[in-house]
């Protein structure tokens, strides 16, 4: 089975191909190789597609980086493909596909890179609109070409939510903007930057006298020792003297 997907317009497509001298031109193929459409049928004449992925007929992904086409077990952690740990620092031997495309493989994932002379339905011939709107300010100032004058709050795009239970009427729903200047988080700015300020003031006069301390110290130390060794050279002559 091939899972298609166009980026261009967000349609995604599974059709199934049954011919073995079709699907030879994907094989020894790895993930993110181009390959041509032309030998998987006269639909695709045209058509140029990037390897994205896949899974075996067991159900285990292909991992980017394996070099081979079959499954191996590797130790995996956090911020590997393939894996989400459940407890921090959590690491665990998982059985992965190697990257190269190979004839054990039940569903092979390909992107449209280039399309093609013909349409194929359901996949290039409609459009899949994207639920939901920009989040942050600046892409949100971005998409519909704003100043930072413009208050972005006016132009968040906002969706309808219908609810399951009947009798109820439908609301709707807008994300929180991230990343927005408003007076307060400029005051709040303002405030940190006044204690940073404090803080770093404080630090001197401590630091300024510490070392007002440590010098009397060290200075009554020193004092200490000359007085010290005054008394240990006066009684030696006093001992000497006597004699």
């Amino acid at each position: 089975m091939l899972n298609i997907a166009n980026l261009a317009n967000g349609c995604q497509k599974s059709i199934e191909i049954d011919d073995e001298l079709k699907l030879r031109s994907l094989y020894d193929k790895q993930i993110s190789n181009e390959v041509l459409g032309d030998p998987l049928g006269d639909e695709f004449k045209g058509y140029v597609f990037r390897i994205s992925g896949g899974n075996d007929k067991q159900g285990f992904p292909m991992k980017q980086g394996v070099l081979h086409a079959s499954r191996v077990r590797l130790l995996l952690s956090q911020g590997h493909s393939c894996y989400r740990p459940r407890r921090s620092g959590e690491r665990k031997r998982k059985s992965v596909r190697g990257c190269i495309v190979g004839p054990d493989l039940s569903v092979i994932s390909l992107v449209i890179v280039k399309q093609g002379e013909a349409d194929i339905p359901g996949l290039t011939d409609g459009s899949v609109p994207k639920r939901l709107g920009p989040k942050r300010a600046n892409n949100i100032r971005k998409l519909f070409n704003l100043t930072k004058e413009d208050d972005v709050r006016k132009f968040v795009i906002r969706r309808e939510v219908v609810p399951k239970k009947e009798g109820k009427k439908p609301y709707t729903k807008a994300p929180k903007i991230q990343r927005l200047v408003t007076p307060r988080t400029l005051m709040h700015k303002r405030r940190l930057a006044t204690l940073k300020k404090r803080q770093q003031e404080k630090s001197k006069e401590d630091a300024a006298e510490y070392a007002k301390l440590l010098a009397k110290r060290q200075k009554e130390h020193r004092e200490q020792k000359e007085e010290l060794r005054r008394r240990r050279s006066s009684a030696s002559r006093t001992s000497v003297s006597k004699k």
